[in-house]
């Protein structure tokens, strides 16, 4: 938790594991003993990343300044709290991607042919709005977090005045007043003005003092305060200055009887403002921030393959929010093409209403290569083969590593549909593309002065096909989650057998109050926490065919089930989900893994490993040993592929190294095991 961060000291008495550790490497105990001295030391000195001063003089004349010698810029020795008594004015510059990703989307929508002035867009757009109030929000600047669409659905938004309101309200504190506003709003009950004088400046609002502009007026019009005295019994009322506030209560009631208010009322008033004040915000901040939400929420209501490109394009390399994205668009119909060397561009593209996949966002394949590829592309047209990639690109830029990424991603399965084969091949085609860039480089003409020959296109190297589930596998680990299709769809008879929920039925439902469902899902990530009291719960997200969930577990349940916690696994979920405020929360009841034929098989199945590379036989060694007492345990089979031969070798091992089909999912998360397949 940030806001509570736990002390090593805490971990080390919550985690008997550290003094297991401790006892068992003494470099450990050296390590936990250091480390505990120099936590809370200051590491470094730190700059606002976005404070900037000002002042009417040279800055080392009025404080001392520090130069990082990495920076170009000095810094002042004084923090945020000390520098405006010295003299100095403090400005904070916001920098927001979301800007970057409006105009991304309307770069978009230009190359299709769309003009879009996004600063013309109509106030009281009706589709919009209605979107906001299913609480569909992903994607949209400040208002895509659960809680915030929770409150969407609570508020039922009708024009931007209640988004600057939501805005403004959605933190702690005045988040206690959204249900009045709701309620005062839905006409469910009356508005309080606190006095007849008050009700223009408070009407927009329901009667709850919202920004930090209404208390100056409130101080203005019924107590006679200037502007520039009420923007300091603001500031008053933001410190909490008790000697400030008993003057500026004494001015206020004054001020007040004078224009003809019961000074009685007028206290009252004043304790009331002094309240709402601590936590009041500047409504022209929220208003800016709003404008931006609803061009967002605008762009997505009526241009939704061009906004979810841009979005992606700005999380490129943060998988887990492209996953959201990925979910979003199945959910609303958007049609995501996978990645394709011949189709896709480096970054998201937006065409006619679809998206085309990213090549840069596939994991560790490097962006600037991948332009590379672009560019060879749009200067002589679409790839024809493999070997066709091989001598236009550069081989070197995109390395083996690269070509391997690229095909686990499918990426070439529009010119070699054989996933396996183009892996097996990506060592072959950067030594194929590396002679073809030296046979242009040398620039020799043929006997008879023509052109120079070229060079003959040698055979690829046979592999073995993947598998539908390998193939899915392999591309999890390349984009980091399923794109092109989903493990689960092998399991649709049963599921439909046992009755399973796709998620989508459950997320898409309004008012579900509390009740258990079964949802079947891929183990996609595992997040481990201790609650208040010190118990372990999990954080477990799960995807099916249609969306992307999450589950907690609580200790009970969690230590039941912690070896099925393994990603890739599939499993059946039995859960209690519970509409809190429209913020659906699912709980994990029971977990089982999820077969065919609920499990019933002729009896325990080996399975075979393929070996990629040798420095992974030591852990597979280690990882065997370990579950050779699983139920069902078999001695499995090592493929060894030979790939400058060909062939392959297959060793089968002897019983002290067994493992059973639950074995699958630690296996494969050893770095240099392939394919794992079972058989009889």
């Amino acid at each position: 938790n940030p806001a509570n961060p736990v002390t090593l000291q805490e971990a080390v008495d919550g985690e008997p594991r550290f003094e297991d550790e401790k006892r068992s490497d003494p470099q450990v105990g050296v390590l936990i003993d250091t480390a505990l001295k120099l936590e809370g030391l200051y590491r470094h000195a730190s700059t606002h990343a976005a404070g900037v001063v000002i002042g009417d003089r040279p800055l080392h004349e009025i404080v001392p300044l520090y130069l990082d010698p990495r920076a170009d810029m000095p810094a002042t020795q004084f923090n945020m709290k000390w520098v405006e008594p010295a003299g100095l004015v403090k400005f904070d510059f916001l920098g927001l991607k979301t800007l970057t990703v409006i105009r991304r989307a309307v770069e978009n929508l230009k190359a299709e042919g769309i003009e879009l002035d996004i600063d013309r867009i109509p106030v009281g757009d009706e589709q919009t709005f209605t979107m906001l109030t299913k609480g569909d929000a992903t994607g949209v600047f400040q208002l895509e977090s659960a809680g915030m669409r929770a409150a969407l659905k609570g508020m039922k938004p009708d024009s931007l005045e209640d988004i600057i309101a939501l805005v403004s309200l959605y933190r702690p504190g005045p988040m206690d007043n959204i249900p009045t506003y709701n309620a005062r709003k839905a006409g469910d009950e009356e508005p309080d003005y606190l006095h007849p004088l008050l009700e223009d400046v408070l009407k927009e609002t329901f009667g709850v003092i919202i920004y930090q502009e209404q208390v100056m007026q409130i101080a203005q019009i019924l107590s006679g305060y200037s502007l520039g005295e009420a923007d300091l019994l603001r500031r008053a009322m933001g410190k909490k200055k008790k000697e400030e506030m008993d003057k500026q209560k004494v001015r206020f009631i004054a001020g007040a009887k004078e224009q003809g208010v019961d000074p009685n009322k007028a206290e009252g008033i004043f304790e009331l403002v002094a309240k709402f004040a601590g936590y009041g915000f500047n409504k022209s901040h929220a208003a800016a921030y709003a404008w931006i939400a609803y061009q967002t929420a605008y762009l997505k209501a009526h241009h939704p393959a061009a906004f979810l490109a841009a979005s992606m394009s700005l999380d490129l390399a943060n998988t887990d929010k492209l996953a959201v994205f990925h979910g979003e668009a199945k959910r609303s119909g958007v049609k995501m093409h996978p990645p394709c060397i011949n189709k896709s561009g480096a970054d998201f593209i937006a065409r006619n209403g679809e998206v085309y996949y990213a090549l840069g966002a596939v994991k560790n394949v490097g962006f600037e290569a991948m332009r590379h590829i672009e560019e060879c592309r749009a200067q002589g047209g679409p790839f024809a083969d493999l070997f066709d990639f091989a001598e236009r690109v550069d081989g070197r830029q995109i390395g083996k590593r690269g070509i391997e990424q690229l095909a686990r991603a499918g990426a070439f399965d529009g010119v070699h549909p054989n996933r396996g084969e183009v892996y097996a091949a990506a060592d072959f085609l950067c030594r194929y593309s590396a002679s073809c860039a030296e046979e242009k480089r040398s620039d020799q003409g043929g006997l008879f002065g023509g052109e120079a020959a070229d060079i003959p296109r040698p055979k690829l190297p046979s592999a073995t096909p993947w598998s539908k589930s390998e193939a899915l596998e392999e591309e999890r680990q390349a984009i980091g989650f399923y794109l092109s299709g989903h493990p689960l769809s092998v399991f649709r008879e049963e599921l439909d057998r046992l009755a399973v929920t796709p998620v989508s039925h459950i997320l898409g439902e309004q008012d579900i109050g509390t009740r258990s469902v079964m949802l079947a899902g891929v183990v996609r990530d595992v997040t481990n926490r201790r609650s208040k009291s010190g118990k372990p719960f999990a954080w477990v997200a799960l995807s099916d065919e249609s969306g992307d969930f999450e589950v907690t577990l609580f200790s009970e349940t969690l230590a039941k089930s912690q070896e099925l916690l393994v990603p890739g696994t599939p499993l059946l979920v039995s859960v209690t989900a519970d509409d809190e405020s429209g913020a659906l929360r699912m709980t994990g009841e029971s977990l089982r893994r999820l077969e065919m034929n609920g499990g019933r098989k002729a009896g325990p199945q080996r399975l075979a490993i393929t070996v990629a590379e040798a420095n992974a036989l030591a852990e597979i060694r280690m990882s065997l040993k370990a579950c050779a007492s699983e139920e069902g345990a078999k001695p499995p089979h090592l493929i060894l592929p030979l790939k400058d031969l060909d062939a392959e070798v297959v060793i089968s091992l002897p019983p002290e190294f067994s493992a059973s089909e639950a074995s699958q999912g630690p296996l494969k998360q050893i770095r240099g095991v392939g394919a794992i397949r079972t058989a009889s």
